[in-house]
């Protein structure tokens, strides 16, 4: 393989083209142009990544829920024919793949994107502006002379929408402690439902996580107050509260990760994030 290699391990994988469906151990190599699935007896595979249109982290076949655990699925046409492959890892391998995939495939592409085409529930004169698109773990970016960083934490709402352009992905976020709608076009439709995959993964993955911490009232609205930028010694006058009681909060919404505080201050989690955004599209809608 002459191209660079982004990723190179070993798993046990199940193609559809098997007679059986029972996995076999091989190795997995990834390039920036194809995908390589090696097996122990010799036998290999190559799917270039133009041929892959969909992408899936979980959800196994029927036939083959006996034999896997942590999969990734990954769907592809070749002659004109729907193929899959079932790849299972250890978990943080699975998810350190999908990324590497995802990014493999979407990172580069051609888009328009119209940012904001609505705050709250105003729709804006914005109009499509040529980007290129960027992924980077939990964000997808569209660099252009207005680049525009949505943090996936933040969204609220995504879905597909047909234009007389061809389709478009409605992206519902929050912004500087707005709730904002973007909209973005990428050069193909194949393009488009991948990174709809992305954003559907991503944020399943988020929820799930978000869903398991439970907070006060007390607690969620410091994590609005640091949200919109009030810094440690700023929550006591901003919440009514003493600084004991600040302290306190501080410690429980550590303790549930839902805070960081580096140089440059406190800032909101991920999960934090989310729960945030949770918050300001209920008070916005």
């Amino acid at each position: 393989m002459s191209e660079k290699v982004i990723a190179d391990f070993v798993a046990r994988f199940s193609l559809d083209t098997f007679d059986s469906p029972e996995p076999v151990k091989g190795r997995i190599v990834l390039s920036q142009k194809r995908l390589v699935l090696a097996s122990g007896d010799g036998s290999k595979t190559t799917i270039p990544l133009s041929a892959i249109f969909d992408i899936n982290v979980g959800q196994v076949p029927a036939e083959l829920e006996s034999f896997f655990q942590d999969t990734i699925t990954i769907a592809y046409r070749e002659d004109d024919r729907r193929r899959s492959v079932v790849i299972e890892a250890g978990t943080e391998e699975v998810s350190r793949f999908k990324t590497v995939l995802f990014k493999a495939e979407l990172s580069g592409a051609k888009a328009r994107v119209k940012h904001p085409a609505r705050v709250g529930g105003r729709v804006t004169d914005a109009s499509f502006q040529p980007s290129k698109l960027k992924i980077r773990p939990g964000v997808v970016e569209f660099v252009g002379d207005e680049s525009v960083t949505v943090n996936l934490a933040n969204v609220t709402h995504f879905q597909r929408d047909t234009r007389d352009r061809g389709s478009v992905l409605v992206v519902r976020h929050a912004d500087e402690g707005q709730s904002v709608t973007s909209e973005f076009a990428i050069e193909s439709d194949r393009k488009l439902n991948l990174l709809g995959r992305y954003l559907r993964l991503e944020y399943s993955e988020l929820a799930q996580q978000a869903e398991e911490v439970t907070t006060s009232e007390d607690e969620m609205e410091a994590l609005v107050a640091i949200y919109s930028g009030a810094r440690s010694g700023d929550l006591a006058g901003t919440l009514g509260v003493d600084s004991s009681r600040v302290t306190m909060l501080l410690n429980d919404l550590r303790e549930k990760e839902l805070i960081d505080e580096g140089q440059k201050g406190l800032s909101l989690t991920a999960q934090g994030q989310l729960l945030v955004s949770d918050r300001i599209e209920s008070v916005n809608t």
